[in-house]
């Protein structure tokens, strides 16, 4: 088998843990409104400020440098911090947003500090999808919790490629991405959320050496809170609704 469809065929399976970015859209629902019963994957996310997005997109250069079959950080690959990711009924989107707006509003997390401390990837090997690590804080842990709660009611136990955002007719979306936003109350939310701004692709072995540097640790907020469509490693790829204007 050519090196390069090999390759192609492991990034298709490389397995996600917790992952996520943006989009824009003039029409929340564009691609969201399919059929009656459709079910759509959502990302409630918040957005990173100007501190922030410029460490990612240093550290995304960075690996399109050493491995540019990665994704870039672009229009609709922003940086985020997803706070929790479903499955819902289409038809039930407007509920949705109203409930996570009426949690955001509640919260107002753009007025708190967060601290980004280090980088961390998810395998398998030799490859892996690596991010920068945002401390927990009871903060998030309750913005996510008060999330769960308000959108449970339109939740469904899980959904198929068609819920996803894809520019490949569904074949970019990773059998393990599905059974994460399944799953991930149980296992990406409470004592094993882990917070993080995804920043792309890599080898291993650059990601090894990434994670051996020293990291200095920096501050930042969030700058505003986005309902997305969850694409092809978790990305955000499409925005369906702004709940915090972005500064």
């Amino acid at each position: 088998m050519p090196v390069g469809l090999l390759l192609d065929r492991i990034l298709r399976g490389l397995a996600v843990a917790f992952l996520g970015f943006t989009l824009a859209s003039a029409c929340p629902l564009a691609q969201a409104v399919a059929q009656p019963n459709s079910v759509t994957a959502i990302d409630i996310a918040l957005e990173p400020d100007a501190a922030m997005l410029q460490h990612a997109k240093d550290a995304n250069a960075r690996l399109l440098k050493s491995f540019p079959k990665g994704f870039p950080l672009d229009e609709t690959h922003h940086p985020h911090i997803s706070i929790l990711q479903q499955f819902v009924r289409t038809d039930d989107l407007e509920k949705v947003f109203a409930a996570a707006n009426a949690v955001v509003a509640k919260e107002k997390p753009t007025a708190w500090m967060l601290k980004a401390f280090k980088y961390y990837y998810i395998p398998p090997p030799p490859y892996g999808l690596a991010g920068i690590v945002v401390e927990p804080t009871d903060d998030l842990h309750r913005l996510q919790d008060e999330l769960i709660a308000a959108v449970q009611p339109y939740t469904v136990k899980s959904g198929t490629p068609a819920a996803f955002f894809s520019d490949d007719g569904g074949r970019d979306i990773q059998k393990p991405l599905i059974k994460y936003v399944a799953n991930f109350v149980t296992d990406a939310a409470g004592k094993r959320f882990n917070p993080h701004v995804t920043i792309g692709l890599g080898t291993e072995a650059y990601l090894n050496k990434m994670l051996a540097e020293p990291f200095p640790s920096f501050t930042f907020s969030a700058s505003g809170a986005s309902v997305y469509q969850l694409g092809t490693f978790g990305t955000a790829r499409k925005e369906l609704k702004t709940l915090i204007p972005k500064d």
